[in-house]
C-alpha cells in the first residue's frame, strides 16, 4: 500500500496499524482516515491475520483533526466552508470519515486501541471504534470540540458509558485519564505507561490463538446488538450536527479567532472554562 500517514505491519497472526504523524501528535490529515480503512481491509483478506492493533507513533495515540490546516489556516478547507455552507456537501465528506473509522469495528477481525499520551476528539473516535481500548493509566481521552466545533461523528461514548456519563463528558468536553476510563467502564484496562505494550502483546497474542471463524462469529453477534440500540442513525445525525457545529455562529468566529491567533491559543481558550464566542450575540 501506498501511505502517507499510517504505517501497515504484520507480525505472524497480529497486524498494526500505527498512525504515524508524531510530529503532530499524530493529528488527522485527509489521508489518514481512508488509509485506515485500506489497513482494514488488508488484514480482514488476509488469512493469516486474527487480530488488529491500532497504536500511534512517539508519544501520543492521535491528538485529533490537525488543527493547524483545518482551523489555523485561513479560508475554506475540507471542514469548513464559506457562508452560506452545503449541509449535505459536509454531511458527504465527514460520514465518508466516520464510515473509514468504523471500519475497525465492523471489521471480522477483532481490533486492540493501544492509547498512551492522547486519544482526544477525532482520536477518541479511532480509538472507540475498536472493539477493546488498553490506555496507559496517565494517558487522556475525551472529545474537547464538544465545547465548540465539534460532535463525535462515530457517537460511541454513549454506547460505551450510557447517557449520563456520556453528556458529561460531552457538556464539559473534559478529558479523563485511563484510570478513570477504565473505572467508567469506557476502556477495557488501564496499565502503567511502562506496562502498556507488553499488556497490549499479551491479549493480542491471546485472541490471535482462536480460530477467525469463531472471532467473526462473536464479533458480530455482538455487533448485531449494538446495531440494534440504533448505532447507524445515532451516527448519522452525530455527523449533521458536527456539520452544524463548525458553521454555527460560534463555530464561525471560532474558526475566526483561530486564524487570527492561532489554533494552539484558540483551543487553550475554548478549554478554559471562560465563555466561549463573546462577540456572537445570544
Amino acid at each position: 500500500m501506498d501511505l502517507h500517514s499510517i504505517r501497515y505491519d504484520t507480525d505472524g497472526r497480529i497486524a498494526t496499524i500505527t498512525l504515524n504523524r508524531p510530529r503532530h501528535l499524530n493529528a488527522i490529515d485527509e489521508h489518514m482516515p481512508g488509509e485506515i480503512e485500506r489497513a482494514v481491509e488488508a488484514a480482514n483478506a488476509d488469512d493469516a491475520i486474527h487480530v488488529i492493533v491500532v497504536t500511534g507513533e512517539g508519544r501520543a495515540f492521535c491528538a485529533g483533526y490537525d488543527l493547524e490546516a483545518y482551523a489555523e489556516r485561513e479560508g475554506p478547507n475540507a471542514g469548513f466552508q464559506e457562508m452560506p455552507w452545503d449541509a449535505m456537501a459536509d454531511y458527504r465528506m465527514m460520514a465518508a470519515n466516520t464510515a473509514h473509522f468504523m471500519s475497525l469495528w465492523r471489521s471480522h477481525k477483532p481490533t486492540i486501541a493501544k492509547v498512551r499520551g492522547y486519544a482526544v476528539g477525532g482520536g477518541s473516535d479511532i480509538a472507540l471504534a475498536c472493539d477493546l481500548v488498553v490506555m496507559a493509566e496517565d494517558a487522556k481521552i475525551g472529545y474537547p470540540p464538544a465545547r465548540v466545533w465539534g460532535c463525535p461523528t462515530t457517537a460511541m461514548w454513549v454506547y460505551r458509558i450510557g447517557s449520563e456519563r456520556a453528556k458529561r463528558m460531552l457538556f464539559t468536553g473534559d478529558l479523563i485519564d485511563g484510570a478513570t476510563a477504565m473505572e467508567w467502564g469506557l476502556v477495557l484496562d488501564a496499565v502503567l505507561d511502562e506496562h502498556l505494550d507488553n499488556a497490549v502483546a499479551a491479549l493480542a497474542e491471546r485472541i490471535a490463538g482462536v480460530p477467525r471463524n469463531q472471532l467473526m462469529m462473536h464479533k458480530l453477534l455482538v455487533n448485531q446488538a449494538v446495531d440494534a440500540m440504533g448505532l447507524a442513525n445515532t451516527q448519522m445525525l452525530a455527523t449533521v450536527f458536527d456539520g452544524i457545529a463548525r458553521h454555527s455562529p460560534e463555530g464561525v468566529w471560532w474558526k475566526r479567532h483561530a486564524e487570527e491567533v492561532g489554533f494552539r491559543q484558540a483551543v487553550a481558550e475554548r478549554d478554559s472554562g471562560a465563555p466561549i464566542a463573546p462577540e456572537v450575540s445570544e
